[in-house]
């Protein structure tokens, strides 16, 4: 079994449980404080000292754990570290457990990355996008069972739809649950969800249904809601981005005449085929022009929000120039 693993994603709680899991499988509590080191992954030089770590043997009992966090040797590294890693992870000893994590997703074109896929475990911790709603269910479900609460599919759907891909509130949510279930064995339903959940009516879903819809009133609450409520600016652009994306994808399907649910499904990457019937209802108003129109304001939103623009005032007049488009 490989003692070399790669965490990469933007999903930081679920990444962070795995490696807490990871930590208590190796380490001896009581040794913990000599066998642990995580060492910043940003500096060249802190690679080649996370793996002298590891090479070191561990103090008393258990394992020795060495993190090296936020590294970007899968993006780029000298030949020096490249030589390091080449010499050193053959023959890291079993009694160390060699760790790297990465919000980015590796260069499969890096000498690094193919070195690690031959001898590391990787595992992907990315947030499922936002309109993938049977994805998202299914890590409800997942998530509910290994917490031990038991939902009916309404209550999964609803806790989906107001949690969205925030690993943390769903975490979060399902505790206060699993204390309202208490013994029973009968399934919490939407009802009690929800009571007790906050459930998120104001999503960048419905903010992107409005544009569609070229409510321009509903469109400007829904940006302020969103960002009373913390929402990341850039998440919700992603969002608007992905959504009309997938419209403009199914539009010029229909446009050249597909009527295979399966191959337009496939085309847009949605899971589900069935969807395909609602989603080419939604866009039959749309033209597969006014959709392209669209494009252009949504890598202006994005563009000008990356070089500072306030979010509030900049996403309500993106969102208006966006109704307009669509209308």
């Amino acid at each position: 079994m490989t003692n070399i693993y790669l965490f990469w994603g933007e999903d930081d709680f679920a990444m962070s449980q795995e490696i807490d899991k990871l930590r208590v499988e190796v380490l001896d509590r009581d040794w913990s404080q000599f066998n642990y080191e995580k060492i910043p992954g940003e500096r060249p030089e802190n690679a080649i000292a996370a793996l002298n770590q590891a090479m070191t043997p561990p103090f008393g009992s258990g394992g020795r754990f060495v993190w090296l966090a936020n590294t970007t040797l899968c993006q780029q590294s000298s030949e020096d570290v490249l030589a390091e890693l080449q010499r050193t992870l053959p023959a890291l000893p079993e009694t160390s457990t060699f760790l790297l994590t990465t919000t980015k997703k590796p260069d499969g074109r890096s000498k690094v990355t193919k070195l690690l896929q031959k001898h590391a475990t990787i595992r992907e911790f990315s947030l499922i996008p936002p309109w993938k709603t049977e994805a998202l269910e299914k890590k409800v479900e997942k998530a509910a069972k290994e917490v031990g609460v038991k939902l009916t599919r309404g209550a999964v759907a609803l806790l989906a739809e107001s949690v969205g891909n925030e690993t943390r509130q769903l975490w979060n949510e399902l505790e206060k649950l699993s204390l309202w279930g208490g013994e029973t064995s009968k399934p919490l339903d939407e009802k009690i969800v929800a009571r007790l959940v906050a459930v998120n009516t104001h999503n960048s879903l419905k903010l992107a249904d409005a544009v569609r819809r070229g409510k321009e009133g509903e469109a400007l609450a829904l940006v302020s809601e969103l960002l009373a409520r913390n929402e990341p600016p850039l998440r919700i652009v992603a969002t608007l981005c992905s959504q009309f994306r997938l419209w403009l994808v199914v539009r010029l399907m229909a446009d050249a005449g597909e009527r295979d649910e399966k191959a337009i499904a496939t085309a847009a990457e949605i899971a589900n085929p069935k969807r395909i019937y609602y989603i080419r209802r939604d866009v039959g108003s749309l033209s597969s022009q006014k959709l392209l129109n669209a494009l252009p304001i949504l890598l202006q939103l994005e563009l000008a929000l990356k070089r500072g623009s306030p979010p509030l005032e900049t996403l309500q007049t993106q969102a208006i120039r966006l109704c307009q488009a669509c209308q």
